[in-house]
């Protein structure tokens, strides 16, 4: 199967304005949320990345999946995905899941033998998403899939320590105390 290149330019641009989205949602403290349905919604995580040509910090919503213990997923527009060429060109990155914050490194595993069954889990966690592009993991073949998803590239994200401090998730929880102080006493003031 393939997808036409107008489809998968109006697919990246509706994946494009969901990540913004998730994004904030991670930034308000709200991430736990966005993994709470992960049969449908999938499994989120932000991956801070250094731009391989601004140097500029990068944050990029990306499914994921927990094989053994071990973080994986999937560019799944391959190679020319940008947040995909930044980590190759400097694979130390921040990784932020709903139970905590990482230092890590990236790998690509894409040629490992193990590609397609970790793959077939990374799919599965994207819930929605994996369907919306043409694969479901859940009812293909292993030749099915390797087949629609050639391009894709897997990655392995180890964890390398424990971050905290300012600049991780939830940096923009502060918004939540600030609008309650403004907003009680205009749900507290009796109406005339």
């Amino acid at each position: 199967m393939t997808i036409h290149p107008g489809t998968e330019q109006r697919l990246r641009e509706g994946f494009r304005y969901l990540n913004r989205f998730m994004l904030l949602m991670w930034r308000l403290g709200l991430g736990a949320w966005l993994n709470a349905w992960p049969e449908v919604l999938g499994r989120y995580l932000v991956l801070t990345h250094t731009g391989r040509k601004s140097g500029l910090a990068r944050r990029t919503p990306i499914n994921y999946a927990l094989v053994d213990g071990e973080i994986y997923c999937t560019a799944g527009f391959g190679p020319i995905s940008d947040w995909y060429r930044n980590t190759q060109a400097n694979p130390n990155v921040q990784i932020w899941l709903p139970d905590g914050w990482w230092q890590g490194m990236v790998e690509d595993i894409s040629d490992d033998e193990n590609r397609l069954p970790i793959l077939r889990e990374v799919l599965i966690g994207s819930g929605f998403a994996a369907v919306v592009a043409g694969v479901n993991p859940r009812k293909l073949t292993d030749t099915e899939i390797d087949h629609l998803t050639h391009p894709y590239r897997v990655l392995h994200l180890r964890r390398t320590q424990p971050r905290t401090g300012p600049g991780g998730p939830g940096d923009l929880a502060w918004v939540w105390p600030l609008t309650t102080m403004l907003l009680l006493p205009l749900a507290m003031r009796k109406r005339k």
